[in-house]
């Protein structure tokens, strides 16, 4: 996935690599932004280091930021044992935005006791996973750039169109069961 045309939102390999947050855009009626699929050495510093690896992102942000991290829940939906969340990631110390996206989270696959905090709304997954010893592997399937809309704006207190990076990362349980799909944005 390289490149630097910019594909028709809702089109094969971005709305791949944009999923979920493709679905709560439509939802919602609102455009998606300009998003340019791009290679992980593409992305520059530094992005590239808290993006392009195999680490959960909010371990890697907490551990970069030396903080906790909370989440403020913008939209959700179940679907079955499928909770789709659109989230913004913010430091429990000042409650910056560090992050915008969306999830999707397999519940049937999780513990009982992190299925719970999932739903409680509180903490993000990737913290709650590494709290609770959940065996599981992570694999980044897409990078890219994306001009900021209102809604990122929004998140992060920003004004214009700003470019900003990010990815689409599956953590998968050790049977190779997807666990989580989420798209991970990160402010400038």
């Amino acid at each position: 996935m390289r490149g630097d045309v910019v594909v028709e939102p809702r089109a094969g390999a971005l709305a791949a690599a944009i999923f979920p947050l493709n679905e709560f855009y439509a939802r919602a009626g609102r455009p998606l932004p300009a998003f340019t699929l791009i290679a992980g050495e593409e992305m520059p510093e530094p992005y590239r280091g808290l993006l392009v690896h195999d680490r959960d992102m909010t371990p890697t942000l907490e551990a970069h930021y030396g903080c906790d991290i909370h989440i403020e829940v913008l939209g959700r939906e179940r679907r079955g044992e499928a909770y789709f969340r659109e989230v913004i990631l913010r430091l429990d110390r000042d409650d910056r935005a560090v992050e915008f996206g969306a999830n999707r989270i397999a519940l049937d696959l999780l513990p009982a006791v992190v299925r719970r905090l999932v739903l409680q709304e509180q903490l993000p997954l990737g913290h709650i996973l590494k709290a609770h010893d959940v065996v599981h592997s992570g694999r980044p399937s897409a990078f890219f750039a994306v001009e900021s809309d209102e809604v990122m704006n929004r998140a992060f207190g920003l004004a214009g169109r700003i470019r900003l990076y990010g990815r689409r990362n599956t953590l998968r349980d050790p049977a190779g069961r997807p666990i989580s799909e989420v798209v991970e944005i990160l402010p400038p």
